[in-house]
């Protein structure tokens, strides 16, 4: 699933597309699909730095989408602040990808937009880890965890806030295997600070668990660049 972002334009999107994979064929040629998946209901708009997740209940398979940050609404814009962006209010929208069609909801505990967060997803949970807000420039170390039950009629969403997270935005994460076990990488602790340290992520039936793990040995570009993006692949 492919959705939102922002092009070096300016320009962004609200588009969502579904990329398939298929394997057919004595040589088992793979061709990729690409389908783009028209929404009703309460749609979200255009944004970037947002999450997807897909969370499974009671035998049914749904979509998170939380996050994000759009340009000011059209009404609040200035000469000056025309390309000013927002941090998208804090609302989640859950997607049925059979029927597409999307519903927005309101929790308490998820009283601030974040954006470039990190989620996880494991059942009927999602865990909502870090991000940079705008309003408050800053990257508290909030770790949240949203449970969805997608029961019959209309679904039930809990959210949990836990006191575990750490102050972390636009990180990658990579699964290491067929378990539910990630790896941090990178990131970002404040404007001026990239995040050095590495981290494990463990998804189970009790909850996460993030714990420390040895960083690998970073390169004198890396180490001096005030930036992880923009420098040699390797």
């Amino acid at each position: 699933l492919i959705h939102g972002g922002r092009t070096p334009n300016n320009e962004i999107s609200s588009s969502l597309y579904l990329l398939t994979m298929d394997s057919r064929g004595c040589n088992r040629k793979l061709t990729l699909r690409c389908k783009e998946k028209d929404l009703v209901g309460e749609v979200p708009g255009a944004r970037y730095g947002h999450t997807m997740s897909l969370v499974k209940s009671h035998g049914k398979t749904a979509c998170v989408l939380f996050g994000g940050r759009s340009y000011m609404p059209a009404g609040e814009r200035t000469t000056e602040s025309w390309n000013c962006v927002v941090d998208c209010p804090p609302q989640v929208f859950l997607i049925d990808l059979e029927f597409d069609c999307s519903s927005t909801h309101t929790l308490p505990e998820l009283s601030d937009g974040q954006s470039f967060h990190l989620a996880f997803a494991r059942e009927d949970s999602v865990y909502f880890l870090g991000g940079h807000s705008i309003s408050s420039d800053s990257r508290p170390p909030r770790l949240f965890r949203l449970r969805v039950e997608l029961l019959q009629g209309s679904p039930l969403l809990s959210c949990e806030t836990l006191h575990t997270g750490i102050s972390i935005s636009s990180a990658i994460i990579t699964r290491t295997g067929p378990s539910h076990r990630y790896i941090i990488l990178g990131g970002y602790q404040s404007d001026s600070q990239k995040r050095m340290e590495c981290s494990t992520v463990i998804l189970d039936e009790t909850g996460i668990q993030i714990e420390p793990l040895e960083s690998p040995q970073w390169t004198q570009d890396i180490v001096h660049s005030r930036t992880w993006f923009g420098g040699s692949a390797g």
